[in-house]
């Protein structure tokens, strides 16, 4: 598109529509990777996700917080050899609303030209 064009009203439209219906909760890059990371596990311990993610033990913890109030993720915290472990798991909850964000990007990618 060139600059003396503007957009079609209906495309800005549906574009803005579908930035609407993206869920901020997933979107945000940290919390999107740590329910990717835990979509393709069964459960996963605190290291491990940290690890992957690339994140700051307190920054994990942040983030786990919002997820697990959304009950987007499960966390249980046990003992191994008398040391704590915490383990994560992705909930039905948070799988489908990580699919429903990856229809709703698919749907808004679709858009561009």
């Amino acid at each position: 598109m060139s600059a003396d064009r503007k957009p079609e009203p209906d495309l800005v439209s549906r574009a803005a529509e579908g930035l609407a219906g993206i869920d901020r909760l997933v979107h945000e890059p940290a919390r999107l990777a740590v329910l990717a990371i835990l979509a393709v596990v069964e459960e996963a311990d605190f290291v491990f996700v940290q690890r992957r993610a690339g994140l700051t033990a307190g920054n994990l913890a942040t983030h786990l917080a919002r997820l697990e109030e959304a009950g987007f993720v499960r966390i249980t915290k046990t003992f191994e050899n008398r040391r704590p472990c915490t383990l994560l798991a992705l909930t039905e909850g948070g799988r489908s609303a990580l699919t429903s964000w990856r229809k709703s990007m698919g749907r808004l990618l679709d858009l561009l030209p």
